[in-house]
């Protein structure tokens, strides 16, 4: 079937998505609300959903791998997820104050996250990085860090750089000196992350998506996190883990658990507010004392935000952890995972496709064109792990 075939198809079976997009054409950039929401030649517009599942503008049914961008690992509409909302919307929804769900919710991310001695709670992943580095920066005095190529930690000035092909061309309107700060290597090499670290003492910290990069594109393993882990210790240097997508996921403790490794400051969003807007940061107690009053002009960082700990997030976190802690929905995730990639190979192999699938945990990703040696085991990766 050619591609010309599949769009006739396609446009024709989602035709009420098709309008909506053009008119949305005239209110947003290309139409959407967010980058990987743009599709060729439209994207589809979803009326309702429910567990794995959600249902277009003319109620075609589809089976959801995308998770919320992968905040949905109690899929949609987890019954006590939305009993607590509801409960909670009806009692308050933006008290500005403090409440005690923020103690409980702290309590939930803490008996989980070891590593986390206390912790501030922000609106998204990109905020959370964002404030991570400032604390890096404020507390070893070094303006630089260090980072991966391909690794995602959203959106801000501070690491945008180098997260997406095409690398090494300049992201438009970076702030003045952002370049300046961010030094990054390939993922997998200890060897580019020593060196780096040894001829440059004005890096404080380094920032990792602990699977690889954009949740394992290019995966990451438990024995580079050690050694990255035992590099930054005895070079003196910060380890922050960007645990946005991983935390909660890969392991009910993040992938900080799993592999044990200890990391300075967490990174955290997605599963943490069980499908809702929140995000944290987490470590130990001397960093995050930064944010203290009383620290004086030169040293404590300001930190504010609108819909920090929002009580609704609060509630809505908490019954997601409390599954979570069970270790089941991570289990099951990660099972289907595997299953699907299995499966999916398959169906390549028995159809004599030249693509792959692979991937750690519940993560799944396709490589297209790919003439290399097929997988055996569920820990393969395409390409010997070349970036």
């Amino acid at each position: 079937m050619s591609y010309t075939t599949i769009e006739t198809q396609y446009r024709q079976a989602f035709s009420v998505s098709h309008r909506l997009h053009t008119e949305a054409q005239a209110h947003f950039p290309n139409g959407v609300t967010h980058d990987s929401r743009h599709l060729d030649p439209f994207p589809l517009y979803v009326q309702r959903s429910a567990g794995p599942r959600k249902w277009d503008v003319q109620g075609h049914e589809l089976i959801d791998y995308w998770a919320g961008h992968g905040a949905l690992l109690l899929g949609h509409g987890h019954p006590k997820i939305t009993a607590a909302v509801q409960q909670q919307v009806a009692a308050m929804s933006h008290p500005g104050a403090c409440h005690a769900l923020e103690v409980e919710w702290a309590q939930a991310v803490k008996r989980l996250m070891p590593s986390i001695e206390t912790l501030r709670f922000l609106s998204s992943g990109t905020e959370a990085v964002m404030m991570a580095l400032r604390l890096a920066r404020t507390f070893t005095g070094q303006p630089r860090i260090l980072r991966f190529m391909g690794h995602f930690h959203g959106w801000g000035d501070s690491a945008i750089q180098n997260a997406a092909p095409p690398y090494g061309v300049a992201i438009p309107g970076l702030g003045p000196g952002s370049l300046e700060r961010q030094v990054t290597v390939l993922p997998n090499d200890i060897s580019q992350v020593a060196s780096a670290l040894r001829e440059d003492d004005t890096i404080g910290c380094v920032i990792i998506e602990p699977t690889g990069g954009h949740y394992g594109h290019i995966p990451v393993r438990g024995p580079f996190l050690h050694d990255l882990r035992r590099i930054t210790e005895e070079l003196g240097r910060l380890l922050i883990f960007d645990e946005v997508v991983t935390g909660f996921r890969v392991h009910p403790g993040g992938a900080q658990t799993q592999y044990g490794v200890r990391p300075d400051m967490t990174v955290l969003a997605k599963v943490l507010a069980g499908g809702l807007p929140g995000a944290a940061v987490g470590g130990r107690r001397e960093i995050m004392a930064l944010l203290e009053i009383g620290q004086g002009p030169d040293h404590k960082m300001p930190h504010l935000g609108t819909f920090n700990a929002n009580p609704v997030s609060a509630a809505a976190g908490i019954a997601a952890l409390d599954l979570v802690a069970t270790g089941e929905p991570t289990q099951i995730a990660n099972d289907m995972g595997a299953l699907l990639r299995h499966q999916l190979n398959e169906m390549f192999a028995r159809h004599n496709v030249d693509w792959v699938a692979y991937g750690d945990f519940s993560k799944f990703d396709i490589l297209t064109q790919y003439n290399g040696a097929r997988p055996d085991k569920d820990d393969f990766v395409p390409c010997a792990g070349d970036f």
